[in-house]
């Protein structure tokens, strides 16, 4: 299979330079262990060598040998491996010589001392619209957030090529695949989750109904402000399910460490007005492919219902707002106020700079987003905190331009890095 080359390499460079071991994370197939391959010079999968269990138990160390750096693939299968890499950095003091890689955190139980000094994270994502080519990057992440003009005019994509790719997904296993045979390889791949990958993480049984009931209320609600007990009454009027606040927290619990949920945080910045902020967060799954799946839908579904369809590509610019948002050490926010104004996505710096996104699917919304964008400007007050470096609506089908009011219209096909 063809590798498709990833945004991150470059910081995985910086950080096998800068730290003894580095941990790439992300969902399962989402293509960490080709990326590690591509820098690793020797390697060990703990998931298929039928001598790790046996090593394991009599003496682990012997794991970690091999020409560095040394790739330990799905390494939580055996969590108590980390404290052995970490002796082993201490011991030889050098950098890069070990890539850990995952596709769920270990239970909070399990005592793994702390990796500081000695480990850096990196969180991997399903690829991107310019990872696989579908966009020119011509509107950088980089420059939005520095608010540099950017004067480029590009067309936008057809809606038939949107629904395409929002059940296609972006795994790399399916980058060849036509979208009949995505949406059959991405409904097995949401079986195995729940019927398999969410009882195996920690060992405890989970009813996968229930949590297929659950991934079918979080699919349905993407891109939107729901909270546990809605999630629970929704399962209840729909999927005729039950299932405790208890269970809800547990599997939401379960879903994060397995990185197949993503969790979007309200923004809170300094306004004029008295309205307070929504905190809650919103939550996506980690590939709209997989709401797609779950559901049971396919293209002629989302044609159908334009509406859900909206949020889905809501759902799938947050992604890419994400992996570039990573790109430039900066996060992805939602802001939602008392009075009812909202922003879909603040992308946010460690120093504070940001830049404020509305996303919408069809040029028939451009007008409003505009607006919202503008209320949210003037709201901030400006003697406490920075106005936004930029203003941008994200759309599907509009061709991207910049506007006369200064505010970027730009295609998800001209989003990057």
């Amino acid at each position: 299979m063809r590798y498709f080359p990833r945004l991150i390499e470059g910081d995985l460079i910086e950080k096998m330079a800068a730290s003894g071991a580095v941990l790439i994370k992300g969902p399962k197939s989402c293509g960490k262990t080709a990326t590690a391959k591509q820098f690793a010079k020797s390697i060990l999968e703990m998931d298929r060598d039928i001598q790790v269990p046996i090593i394991m138990a009599t003496n682990p160390r012997m794991l970690l040998a091999g020409e560095s750096p040394r790739l330990i693939d799905e390494w939580q299968i055996y969590p108590e491996i980390w404290n052995y890499v970490r002796h082993e950095v201490d011991d030889n003091i050098k950098k890069g010589q070990f890539i850990l890689t995952g596709s769920a955190n270990p239970n909070d139980d399990i005592k793994l001392h702390s990796g500081a000094g000695r480990f850096t994270v990196l969180q991997m994502d399903t690829l991107t619209w310019q990872e696989l080519g579908f966009s020119s990057g011509a509107f950088k992440m980089s420059d939005l957030l520095q608010g540099v003009l950017i004067d480029i005019t590009e067309p936008g994509v057809s809606l038939d090529f949107i629904i395409d790719r929002l059940c296609i997904g972006g795994w790399p296993g399916l980058i060849n695949a036509n979208t009949k045979n995505a949406l059959s390889m991405n409904r097995g791949y949401v079986d195995l989750l729940c019927e398999v990958d969410i009882s195996r993480l920690s060992g405890v049984k989970r009813d996968p109904n229930k949590m297929r009931s659950l991934l079918r209320s979080i699919a349905r609600n993407s891109a939107t402000l729901v909270d546990n007990k809605t999630l629970e009454q929704d399962v209840k009027a729909i999927d005729k399910n039950e299932l405790s606040r208890n269970s809800i927290t547990d599997y939401l619990d379960a879903l994060l460490r397995l990185m197949i949920l993503y969790e979007q945080p309200a923004f809170n910045p300094h306004i004029r007005s008295s309205a307070s902020m929504r905190k809650s967060p919103k939550r996506h799954l980690c590939d709209t492919s997989l709401a797609v799946a779950v559901l049971g839908l396919d293209q002629d579904s989302l044609f159908k219902n334009i509406q859900y369809t909206g949020f889905l590509f809501e759902s799938l610019v947050i992604h890419e707002l994400n992996v570039y948002a990573k790109a430039n050490d900066s996060m992805v926010f939602h802001y939602n106020d008392s009075y009812g104004n909202e922003v879909d996505a603040i992308v946010q710096k460690r120093n504070g700079d940001y830049a404020a996104f509305e996303i919408k699917l069809g040029v028939g919304y451009i007008e409003e987003a505009a607006s919202n964008l503008k209320k949210f400007a003037a709201s901030i007050d400006s003697s406490k905190m920075e106005l936004p470096k930029s203003l941008n609506i994200i759309s599907g089908t509009s061709m991207s331009y910049r506007r006369p009011d200064g505010i970027n219209v730009i295609s998800i096909a001209s989003l990057g890095r």
